[in-house]
């Protein structure tokens, strides 16, 4: 434990009066940590501010939480405790995780700290290893995590990386530190646990220096990792504009820089809950992407849906529902799709963004609305009527898009216009008479 102390001592560049966050369970890992920076302070007068979440899920948890601030007020460090009251319907440790880590930033930027500190060691590393090559994970997730982290405001520091189980708890003898046992620790329901009770033993058997081997491999494959990170970014901005991924361009790369641009964009919209995604995921996207079917998509954890629109990838969250709209037509109507109709004077434009009108032929007043099941167009200069789904077929409009384009009929529930697509046989060309011209933008 003198090696972390130093590191601490020289490597944080501390000055007087700056704030240390740690995040404290009261176990044996962060009690070890939190006495380091008691230590500490003899030589840097910190401010130490001891964040402890109460996970409202063992009787014990009050007990331990009264432990802590006892031992904060004792040793005159800054108490923070949070209580969880309730938990969603997710997965019930990422959810905690992300209200652990919510509460600990909190904290940084209450007090303007530099540093967040947790007590993740050398066992939880090669537990955590583990179990992602056995799940399936990411290059990047293999490795497990980092020692140190940067962050906009903060770094977030583990300083106990290198260090295993046994030395926390010969510390923690030495130095005579209570702490609270978690009961849960034990049970084998747990996935962690299992590892840490079966696995781990056996290879510290094998090896007595075998977290050091699982040291050298994290840091190997962040260095891969990060070596193919820089070549895919280059490559990023080319293949992915606008939420929008290019498939022709995307599948003229290699193999290893596609599967890392899938994985840039998902950890983008993972960023909170990273442990939702595995390279399982990143496989059935390229096998959406590689598919025949013009248009297909796929779920992913957190409601998020792929979508595959002729050359184009989408990657969205879902809409629990379709929110049907019916607008009577205004000067200006704002559309859901994020565009606009306005009735104006005058045009010279004949394209299809340009609809001429005259109102003795329809019932006013017009609508605009999304398409509906069995919606029917008779298009100008056609014979006949025409499904407006086989339009958007035809048309090779977005799957994603479909369900919120303008659909502009009169009272009598005749579609007069489908904007930026096709004119009906009311629409008059500027030599025939008409009184309303209406524009989509």
């Amino acid at each position: 434990m003198n090696e972390v102390y130093d590191y601490l001592l020289k490597k944080l560049n501390l000055k007087d009066n700056d704030y240390v966050v740690i995040g404290v369970s009261g176990g044996p890992d962060s009690m070890a940590l939190l006495n380091l920076l008691i230590e500490l302070r003899e030589e840097i007068q910190i401010n130490i501010v001891c964040s402890h979440i109460n996970h409202n899920i063992r009787t014990e948890s009050e007990y331990e939480a009264n432990f802590i601030k006892d031992y904060c007020k004792l040793n005159n460090i800054i108490f923070e405790f949070m209580k969880i009251e309730a938990y969603g319907d997710d997965n019930f440790h990422n959810e905690a995780r992300t209200k652990r880590y919510d509460f600990f930033e909190k904290n940084v930027k209450k007090y303007k700290a530099k540093y967040l500190l947790t007590a993740h060691h050398a066992d939880d590393l090669i537990e955590t290893i583990l179990m992602r090559i056995t799940r399936g994970s990411s290059l990047k997730g293999y490795s497990g995590f980092q020692k140190e982290i940067e962050f906009n405001e903060y770094k977030l520091i583990r300083p106990l990386y290198s260090v295993t189980k046994n030395e926390i708890l010969k510390y923690n003898k030495d130095k005579k530190i209570k702490y609270v046992v978690d009961l849960s620790n034990d049970k084998d329901k747990y996935t962690r646990n299992r590892y840490r009770k079966n696995i781990l033993p056996f290879l510290k058997k094998e090896d007595p220096n075998v977290h050091q081997k699982f040291e050298k491999f994290s840091k190997t494959l962040l260095e891969y990792n990060d070596y193919i990170e820089k070549q895919a970014k280059k490559e990023l901005k080319d293949v992915y504009a606008q939420k929008i991924l290019n498939i022709t361009k995307y599948l003229k790369l290699e193999e290893i820089i596609q599967k890392k641009i899938i994985n840039q964009i998902l950890e983008s919209i993972y960023h909170d809950d990273l442990m939702l995604i595995s390279d399982t995921h990143v496989e059935l996207i390229q096998r959406l992407i590689s598919t025949n079917k013009s248009n297909s998509y796929i779920h992913l954890p957190n409601d998020i849906c792929v979508i595959k629109s002729y050359n184009n990838i989408f990657i969205k969250k879902e809409e629990s529902e379709i929110n049907d709209y019916e607008i009577e037509l205004s000067k200006f109507i704002n559309l859901p799709n994020g565009k606009n109709i306005e009735i104006v004077e005058e045009s010279t434009s004949t394209t299809n963004y340009i609809c001429r009108l005259n109102t003795e032929e329809i019932k006013m007043p017009l609508y605009v609305r999304n398409r509906k099941n069995g919606d029917k167009i008779k298009i100008k200069n056609m014979l006949g009527s025409k499904k407006i789904k086989d339009i958007f077929i035809d048309e090779k409009i977005p799957v994603e898009e479909r369900d919120k384009w303008p659909i502009v009929l009169d009272s009598s529930d005749t579609i007069v216009w489908i904007p930026g697509i096709k004119k009906s046989i009311y629409d008059k060309n500027k030599k025939e008479k008409y009184d309303i011209i209406i524009k989509y933008y």
